[in-house]
């Protein structure tokens, strides 16, 4: 019944969001004697404050200023391409990020896009909000998003790269090590896994304690409702996209309430800048989908309480998947220090369940001072994290050419950075041999007292 309560709510609210648009509108209009009274600045953005805080947000669009087109599409995902096709382009190597499926639309990921659009052909993952997608199109569960991941790394290859931003990171791990396992030569050359929850047990956060203190049945019980008549999708069991953003809103709600106190405050001053600043990205934020009722079970039991992909069972078609099958495709795992969905180390032991690539091959950086947004948008990701990427796709496609064709030519280009530059740095404490970690780790210590956050390893 919380669907139809939900839809009801809303077109109960719309006549009054009505009066306030026009409320809004009266006091602004500078033809109106009163819009010049010290009330109506006030009064106008508590009308908007309420309009938007009421309305139901429509999917966003990409802005990017370039060509969009779909190069893929199933009834439950499109591959969206960007940038005009032609020779400058198809020079370019490929890049596929494949978006989270956990509540936000793709444009979520509009600056991890644009991160790269200068130096690689970028594909995105859209997936379609799943009360839009018709009964008849069957279910979607956990082994189905890995089957697009295989059915889009073999439509988009050879030598493809993958980004995966948080949830999308076990299923894409999955698909590249089935991939493996059976020899395919379309398996993509680098994977990059972005704030992944790889292994929870890890540094678990209070979104993984919820999985571990409810239970099961309490998701299932209290998560699932049916799409309502009116939708393509109507009668469709989903997990629905506004109980999920009322759970992202309350792990931060005095930091959202304070931002909307905020935007009123600027409206009021008629500081217009800071005011769209706000709409922007709460236009977004606020956008939200619906995922099948199999595909999010089967996520909270298979990944969040049963962890089936570090402990080592779990499987896809009936078939194990070991990511120690993974020898060819290069990895690398990026976290952000101050993440509060995925911990420290839950993203990293893809690295280091991935037994059988060479330490050569794996990559990990900590951002420092970062959350879970800000390692794959915002100023940090696109000065520090992308030219990090971008160094470990060119090394990966640097170590798949023969050895004879490297040899015979002269590298001219500037020495990239390494991607774990702590790693040259020498370190304040010697590591006990039975704990050191392989090449590729980052290790982090604690401060010493004179020590700023700032001067912290990695």
């Amino acid at each position: 019944m919380l669907y139809p309560l939900y839809e009801a709510g809303h077109l109960w609210l719309a006549p009054l969001r009505m009066a306030a648009e026009a409320t809004r509108i009266a006091c602004e209009n500078p033809f109106n004697p009163l819009a010049y009274a010290p009330q109506s600045r006030a009064v106008a953005a508590g009308c908007e404050m309420f309009e938007r805080a009421t309305r139901v947000y429509a999917k966003p669009d990409f802005r990017l200023g370039v060509p969009e087109r779909v190069v893929w599409e199933s009834p439950f995902c499109r591959a969206v391409a960007f940038g005009e096709p032609g020779p400058e382009l198809e020079a370019r190597p490929k890049l596929l990020i494949v978006a989270p499926m956990s509540g936000h639309y793709a444009t979520l990921l509009r600056g991890t896009v644009e991160g790269f659009l200068p130096t690689h052909q970028v594909v995105i993952t859209d997936w379609a909000d799943a009360r839009q997608v018709p009964l008849a199109a069957g279910r979607f569960g956990l082994d189905d998003y890995v089957d697009t991941c295989i059915q889009l790394f073999e439509a988009l290859g050879p030598d493809l790269h993958v980004a995966a931003v948080c949830q999308p990171s076990v299923p894409v791990l999955a698909a590249i090590a089935r991939m493996e396992a059976e020899g395919n030569p379309l398996v993509p050359r680098s994977a990059t896994v972005i704030g992944g929850p790889i292994d929870t047990r890890r540094a678990p956060t209070a979104v993984n304690a919820l999985a571990t203190e409810k239970g099961f049945p309490w998701f299932e019980q209290n998560c699932i409702h049916t799409v309502p008549p009116g939708y393509p999708g109507a009668g469709r069991a989903v997990y629905p996209g506004f109980l999920q953003l009322a759970g992202f809103m309350g792990m931060n709600l005095e930091r959202h309430a304070d931002a909307h106190h905020a935007m009123f405050d600027h409206l009021v001053r008629g500081d217009g800048d800071s005011a769209a600043k706000h709409r922007a990205f709460y236009d977004e934020y606020l956008a939200v989908m619906d995922l099948t009722a199999e595909f999010y079970l089967e996520t909270i039991r298979r990944v969040f309480i049963d962890h089936e992909l570090p402990r080592g069972v779990f499987h896809h078609r009936g078939r194990k998947v070991d990511l120690g099958a993974i020898r060819r495709c290069h990895l690398m795992a990026i976290e952000g220090e101050k993440d509060d969905i995925t911990g420290i180390g839950q993203t990293r032991a893809a690295l280091e369940l991935a037994v059988n690539l060479p330490e050569s091959a794996k990559a990990y950086h900590l951002q420092p001072g970062a959350g879970h947004y800000g390692i794959f948008n915002g100023s940090r990701f696109r000065a520090e994290i992308v030219p990090l990427m971008r160094g470990f796709m060119e090394r990966s496609m640097e170590a798949a050419r023969p050895a004879a064709e490297r040899a015979s030519e002269v590298d001219t280009r500037p020495i990239l950075l390494p991607v774990e530059p702590a790693l040259a740095q020498p370190q304040r404490h010697a590591v006990p041999p039975r704990a050191r970690r392989p090449d590729w780790a980052v290790w982090r210590e604690a401060p010493t007292p004179n020590e700023r956050p700032e001067q912290r390893i990695g």
